[in-house]
């Protein structure tokens, strides 16, 4: 039908936007306190991409994204994900070069063709944060904290903060081959694609919701027992610097993640009370090689990503006012209507939001819709009060009615309306 949208994404229509606006307006102030400031990327990038920084095996590339070739033959993808196309941008603008840090934050609309629930779309809504340039334990800290900081900040309890470390190039392909190894051995308990992933993706098989799968890997090998001096000392300090500021956390040795390029620590913000099939409302880590292996040069990197949807149905369920218009100009008659589009008119050009009646409705009807309109004030102008040379303001609130002079009335009103 031409009346329904899509399967899978949804409309936000006006009275779901304070909600969204509120947790906006949060998250940049949030954002502003830790330094980063905005980047705004394209939705649709190259494939090869997300093949190359995401990893040609995982379940986001190999299911979920929404590809084509378009009419010059160039292979296109709606993005996925922010952080390949944050690192596209970095590289191709050549930030590094301005600054030796640079931290970002970003939000907007992705895709993915999963099957939709709660706070899971097809289209759905992601913020999240970069940090490039600094290899030290420090700015792993300050990511944790922050995100830490936006649950405490919007109120959102029943969250738990888990981490691991994945390693690096140099000590995981030990790990790698030990859990290779292990899985050969339980081969038949696995799912398909766990089967088919033992040689090129093996940490997925952890990662697997299949219930055979779980069971298979209960005793699997962890990350934790073949990291290198240099990965063991930097998940130490990470751990240390949140002991030091209080942040509580939790470790999880079977963490890992679902997009290749992550490396050392990880990490996901759980809930613990469950919004939907999914428990992770947040999620991100360390990808120190993906600046590189875009084409950039070797840079270290963190960030995170969080799905607004889930945000939004965690937030707690105080009211969040709908906007409302100031004052309502209910005119009856030709006279009083052309003088109502004046006061209307100026009030706006004053920064005062104002309404009126676009239908000749009678005085009763206007004072409806001035009511459901939720204005503070209506001004009421009518044949009586042109002749009288006043109008009748009226505060919608204590009910309180007064006369205001029709000739200046505009002065006198962004006078009154803007102490």
């Amino acid at each position: 039908m031409l009346t329904q949208a899509i399967k899978g994404v949804k409309d936000v229509v006006p009275s779901d936007s304070p909600r969204w606006q509120m947790l906006e307006k949060a998250m940049r102030e949030l954002f502003a306190r830790y330094g980063f400031s905005e980047i705004r990327t394209p939705i649709i990038e190259h494939t090869v991409l997300f093949t190359r920084s995401i990893g040609a095996t995982s379940d986001i590339v190999e299911k979920e994204m929404y590809a084509f070739t378009d009419r010059g033959g160039d292979e296109i993808t709606l993005r996925p994900e922010g952080t390949a196309g944050v690192v596209r941008s970095f590289v191709e603008h050549k930030l590094y070069a301005a600054s030796p840090v640079n931290k970002v934050y970003y939000m907007g609309p992705m895709f993915r063709r999963e099957r939709p629930q709660a706070g899971r779309q097809r289209q759905f809504h992601q913020v999240g944060i970069e940090a490039l340039g600094v290899s030290e334990p420090s700015i792993d800290i300050d990511v944790l904290v922050l995100l830490h900081d936006i649950f405490k900040t919007l109120g959102i309890q029943g969250v738990e903060l888990r981490i691991n470390s994945l390693g690096c190039k140099d000590c995981r392909p030990k790990y790698r081959e030990a859990l290779q190894a292990f899985l050969m051995e339980r081969r038949d308990q696995l799912c398909e694609d766990c089967k088919r992933r033992i040689e090129a993706n093996p940490l997925r098989a952890l990662d697997c919701k299949a219930a055979g799968c779980k069971t298979a890997t209960v005793d699997a090998p962890a990350m934790e027992e073949y990291l290198d001096a240099g990965c063991r000392t930097h998940f130490a300090k990470v751990r240390e610097g949140l002991d030091d500021l209080g942040i509580p956390y939790a470790i999880d040795r079977r963490m890992v993640r679902g997009l290749d390029y992550y490396t050392r620590t990880t990490f996901e913000m759980v809930a613990t009370d469950k919004t939907g099939a999914q428990n992770a409302v947040a999620a991100g880590g360390r990808y120190d090689g993906l600046v590189e292996e875009l084409g950039g040069p070797p840079t270290p990197g963190i960030g995170f990503a969080i799905g607004m949807e889930r945000l939004i149905l965690m937030l707690p369920q105080a009211e969040v006012k709908q906007a409302a218009p100031y004052i309502f100009i209910a005119a009856i008659g030709d006279s009083a209507v052309r003088l109502g589009l004046k006061l209307v008119h100026d009030l706006r050009q004053a920064g005062i939001w104002a309404e009126r009646d676009y239908a000749g409705a009678g005085l009763k009807s206007q004072m409806k819709k001035a009511d459901r309109s939720g204005a503070k004030y209506v001004l009421i102008i009518g044949e009586d009060e042109l002749a009288q040379g006043s109008a009748i303001l009226r505060n919608m609130q204590t009910k309180e009615q007064s006369e205001v002079p029709i000739d200046g009335a505009a002065s006198m009103l962004i006078n009154k309306l803007c102490k």
